[in-house]
Formats: C-alpha cells, sequence, structure tokens
C-alpha cells in the first residue's frame, strides 16, 4: 500500500505540491490517516513531472522522504505545470529496490498504483506476461504488480490504436477481475498522459482504498490535485466515489465516469 498524489494547473515548485501542504504526501508517508495494512510508508518515493520538450521524468529513491537529502533543493529548484507522485510501502514478495519504486513511465506516459493484488507472482504475473510483447515485456525491470499493471495497460494500447486510457482502464481492471476470481485486488491508479490526468478509485473482492480530489484549494490557486488523503481541511475536498475514473483536464471541470 502506498499514498499517492497529483497536480494539475499553472506551473508551481515540487515543494509547494510535495511539502508544503498541512498534510502533504511528505507528512502521508510518516502519519498516514487512512492507510490500512501499513502504519508508514517509508520504503521509497518517486516523483515524475513533463519537461519542456513534452518527454516525462521521474526521481525515484529507496530512501523514507524524509531521509533523501537531495529533496529540499529539488523541490526548491523543479518546478512545472504536472506532477505525479508516491510515497511506498512495499508489499510482501515485492523488495525495496529502485527498479520497484514508482512512478514509472515510458515515452509518453507516467503511472502510479496504490494497493495490491492477492496472489499476484503465483497466478496474475504468468497470464500478464503471456499477454506481452517483446516490445512492452523488455522494458519491466522490477517485478512488483504495480509495474505489471503499467505494462498490461501499455500492451492494451498497442493492440488497439482506437482505445483510448479510460476504456484501456476499463479493460485492465476487467481482464484483471477474470484472472484474480476470488481474489482481493486494490487498484487506485493515477496516469497521465502529459494533458490529462487519469484516476482511477476501485478494488476487485474489497474496499476500494481512499482517494480525494479538489478543484479549489486555495493553495493551489488555479490548480486541481487528487490525493490518497487530503491535503488539506479545506472544503473544496471531495472523496472520488468507488469504482470511478477521475478525468482531470486543463480549465476544464472534472469528470466521473463509472468503472
Amino acid at each position: 500500500m502506498c499514498r499517492l498524489a497529483a497536480y494539475l494547473g499553472p506551473a508551481i515548485p515540487l515543494q509547494q505540491f510535495l511539502l508544503t501542504p498541512p498534510h502533504s504526501l511528505y507528512k502521508q508517508a510518516w502519519e498516514p490517516q487512512e492507510l490500512k495494512y501499513a502504519k508508514l510508508n517509508a520504503d521509497g518515493f518517486g516523483f515524475g513531472w513533463y519537461n519542456p520538450d513534452g518527454t516525462p521524468s521521474a526521481y525515484t529513491s529507496i530512501l523514507p522522504i524524509w531521509s533523501d537529502s537531495n529533496l529540499p533543493d529539488l523541490a526548491r529548484t523543479l518546478t512545472a505545470p504536472l506532477w505525479l507522485a508516491e510515497v511506498r510501502s512495499a508489499t510482501q514478495g515485492n523488495p525495496v529496490h529502485q527498479f520497484n519504486t514508482a512512478p514509472f513511465y515510458d515515452a509518453q506516459l507516467i503511472f502510479t498504483h496504490n494497493g495490491f493484488i492477492r496472489g499476484f507472482h503465483h497466478c496474475v504475473q504468468p497470464e500478464i506476461t503471456a499477454m506481452l510483447t517483446p516490445e512492452i515485456a523488455t522494458g519491466i525491470r522490477g517485478n512488483t504488480d504495480s509495474e505489471y499493471l503499467f505494462a498490461c495497460l501499455r500492451q492494451l494500447l498497442l493492440d488497439d490504436a482506437a482505445l483510448d486510457l479510460p476504456d484501456a482502464i476499463r479493460r485492465l481492471f476487467s481482464l484483471l477481475a477474470d484472472i484474480v476470481t476470488s481474489q482481493a485486488a486494490l487498484l487506485n491508479i493515477i496516469i497521465t498522459d502529459g494533458v490529462n490526468l487519469y484516476a482511477a478509485r476501485h478494488g476487485i473482492n474489497h474496499e476500494c482504498p481512499s482517494l480525494y480530489f479538489s478543484t479549489a484549494d486555495e493553495l493551489f490557486p488555479g490548480g486541481q490535485v487528487i490525493a490518497s488523503e487530503c491535503f488539506s481541511d479545506d472544503s473544496s475536498w471531495q472523496p472520488v466515489p468507488e469504482h470511478h475514473l477521475l478525468i482531470v483536464k486543463p480549465d476544464k471541470p472534472p469528470e466521473l465516469l463509472a468503472l
């Protein structure tokens, strides 16, 4: 289990997104309020953004977020109109390693996942692996369910050029439901194509992890924010309904689609 967050709006320093809010992702690493199955998110962290040429980048560390001496300087220096971040609590069987630390990205997409899939390595990983073309499979570096979910999603998009991200996410979850049968799968994900944010709150045979969004928090003028836990007590924060996909677009009201 992890804590996730994303921002879309006017360009802001990483510090404003990741560190400054009263209940920032930084604070959620060591004092989460709605985290189940763990008490800390101390198994690494990462954040992603897009460069001026539109290519994605990410910084990841296996250190707890409060122990990385590089973060204060990076947080003051880096500025972007889109941020995506995670603090990690590793699931059993997925060791703390740089390759297992999100966010994951390819030439266009940045992805992160909060949750777990019971029996993943025994039941689900072989099924996903069998679906993957060498183009996608050779890009996998770690062994987490999160990275394999991202690979499967990319494969679905590659196989059907007409598929958009919302439909690909729906198809991914339908595929997983067929594979896991009676096992639990917690599937909160945030993915971005560099233009929009897509955040799913979903679970199979289990309640969904927490996920919230705000379009009017005074800490982020003109911006929209998504997080596993509210960054502040601002009344604009509201939960993403269970089994729904939140779509955040620049300068437009958010959309909610049933999954």
